[in-house]
């Protein structure tokens, strides 16, 4: 099963697939406690590699690949690149990604590395380097393959459809990470084609957060990678998407996306990346009202160094039994 269930949906044949989407929804037992919603999580981590992107990913490259394109590439914050790489080359095209330099957790870097994609670190931000390859494909006959290709937001509205059939009907709220707002521009064209309309809460890093401020930012920053972006391109579809929910995008500081990214891995065993949670730390900030599912747009392995840096230590001992018992036991 994968998200060409829907194919009667989309708008061009599953040229380059790897049997994407159908995520599991994870009742979150914790949370709807805490907050006294009934809450689900999207696991979107669970795609081929490990992020949402491969819903949009299959639908683009399958489109490139229809209309004979020998190279795709994007500009990235880290997952599309990963994405992109893997299509590439499960189409047998060249793959060309442009990374922030020292701005990519290490596990997109080496997905994209592996799968043989180009990576070019550039001494700059995301939006620069969404700006270059918009010019870049202008002169060269490449396929360029963000969320500002059309294809790709057709391929994670199906994201939307899921849930509607996992549920049995559209949740009342769906809260959802904000960075370049291809996503959040995508959910709510699924949830209009499947005839709902659920309130969409959009959540961007305080450090990143130009939708909530009302302009671009210059130099954005945030421990949620994913999201770190000043000046998204499906700026106005996310406002039209969140205006004609009756729903809001709202800030969320590193310190609430942190606190929610260990609560998911503690108290729920689901392991998300930092820019992930920030659906969930906005929930837990501002609240909702009735059947809430929180996307998780990407696999916590995505991003090893954050994770080591707020988990506990790994405990030494020595091949004892007592010294076993003492650190398994909490003694001595």
């Amino acid at each position: 099963m994968s998200l060409w269930r829907y194919a009667d949906r989309l708008p061009v044949e599953p040229l380059v697939t790897l049997d994407e989407g159908d995520t599991p929804l994870v009742r979150a037992p914790c949370l709807s406690s805490l907050t006294g919603c009934d809450v689900w999580l999207k696991v979107e981590g669970a795609n081929p590699t490990g992020s949402f992107k491969d819903r949009g990913m299959t639908v683009a490259v399958s489109a490139a690949v229809r209309e004979g394109a020998k190279a795709v590439i994007c500009a990235s914050t880290g997952n599309t690149a990963a994405s992109a790489a893997a299509y590439a080359a499960r189409a047998g095209v060249r793959g060309a990604v442009i990374v922030p330099e020292g701005k990519i957790a290490t596990g997109k870097l080496a997905q994209a590395l592996m799968h043989g994609a180009r990576v070019v670190a550039l001494r700059g931000n995301f939006d620069q380097a969404l700006t270059l390859v918009r010019e870049l494909v202008e002169r060269h006959p490449m396929s360029l393959v963000n969320s500002v290709n059309d294809f790709r937001i057709e391929g994670q509205k199906t994201g939307a459809f899921e849930v509607c059939d996992q549920l049995g009907e559209a949740p009342d709220v769906l809260c959802i990470p904000v960075g370049n707002a291809g996503n959040v521009t995508s959910w709510w064209r699924g949830f209009q084609e499947y005839g709902a309309a659920p309130e969409l809460h959009g959540y961007q890093a305080a450090g990143a957060a130009p939708l909530v401020q009302g302009a671009p930012v210059e130099s954005p920053e945030t421990v949620a990678s994913a999201i770190r972006i000043g000046n998204p391109a499906r700026w106005e579809d996310a406002m039209n998407a969140v205006t004609g929910s009756r729903g809001a995008i709202r800030a969320v500081t590193d310190a609430q996306i942190l606190a929610a990214y260990e609560l998911l891995a503690a108290r729920e065993g689901v392991f998300c990346e930092p820019a992930s949670a920030a659906s969930v730390a906005g929930l837990l900030a501002h609240g909702a009202e009735g059947r809430v599912v929180c996307v998780l747009t990407g696999h916590g392995l995505k991003d090893p160094q954050t994770a080591m840096t707020r988990a506990s230590s790994v405990i030494p001992c020595d091949a004892t039994i007592e010294a076993v018992e003492n650190a398994v036991m909490g003694g001595g």
